[in-house]
């Protein structure tokens, strides 16, 4: 049966009777969710969210009032051809908000687990969201960005196509990404620029006084000492320990290019 019978679908819902809805998922009034959806269990979706075809939501989902999911890419290109929305577990994406699949025929947008989305933003076509990453509201997310775990976006962000940003990085109120953002760090500016080390977000992550050291002496040797790209990564991989090792290699996979003065 596409509807479990544990879950509760309110009767001014309209839900397509391809869809699949998981034990105990909530659906709210004037919800709209069309064919070839799958929504897990424990799921809630607040009023009026609209969920097109070929979208996936895992468990425990909420999905605050106004919110649209699997929207056809904004991309001149599209063709209307199938393509998909894919979202994790445990997500929590507040009102008015919209996030898009794929532009290229069988291609995926991909949000992981645990990311908290706030309100009235944007994630575009292609995009991949890692897991446990807060997106604050109005940020917007441009096509085939990536964004690793534990992340941080404040109040409108606005991320430039193709553009990566690391885990455990943080970005400022209103900072324009239009390159690559290295990991563990604090960021800010119109043009998006380093200004320290991610230390709350370290913290919190559980990291020991000892990463930290080395992440400082890292952010030193890239942002601070006057050296050649080349030769501070030379010295940052001679670090102890494995964020070292990440750093080093999210910024030799750098294809934009990485913020750096």
């Amino acid at each position: 049966m596409p509807i479990d019978p544990s879950a509760i679908i309110a009767s001014t819902a309209r839900i397509h009777p391809d869809a699949v809805i998981g034990p105990r998922t909530r659906i709210s009034d004037f919800c709209i969710v069309e064919a070839d959806v799958t929504i897990g269990a424990d799921c809630l979706l607040e009023p009026y969210v609209f969920v097109k075809r070929w979208t996936t939501l895992g468990d425990r989902n909420e999905i605050s009032a106004g919110t649209a999911l699997g929207t056809d890419p904004l991309d001149k290109g599209f063709t209307g051809a199938r393509s998909y929305l894919r979202i994790g577990n445990d997500n929590k994406i507040r009102e008015h908000y919209t996030i898009s699949r794929g532009t290229q025929p069988e291609s995926v947008t991909k949000i992981g687990d645990g990311n908290y989305i706030m309100t009235s933003g944007h994630i575009a076509h292609n995009s991949t969201i890692g897991n446990n990453t807060v997106i604050a509201s109005c940020a917007l997310v441009a096509g085939h960005v990536e964004v690793e775990d534990r992340a941080f976006l404040s109040g409108g962000v606005v991320v430039h196509q193709y553009s990566k940003i690391g885990t455990l990085a943080m970005i400022g109120g209103n900072t324009r990404v239009n390159l690559d953002v290295p990991p563990y760090f604090l960021y800010s500016g119109f043009n998006v620029e380093p200004v320290g080390l991610n230390i709350v977000g370290l913290r919190r992550a559980g990291f020991t006084a000892e990463e930290v050291r080395v992440l400082k002496k890292a952010y030193q040797l890239l942002y601070r000492a006057g050296l050649l790209l080349e030769d501070a990564l030379e010295k940052i991989a001679v670090l102890p320990g494995k964020h070292a090792a990440h750093l080093v290699e999210f910024i030799n996979g750098s294809k934009r290019g990485i913020c750096r003065p």
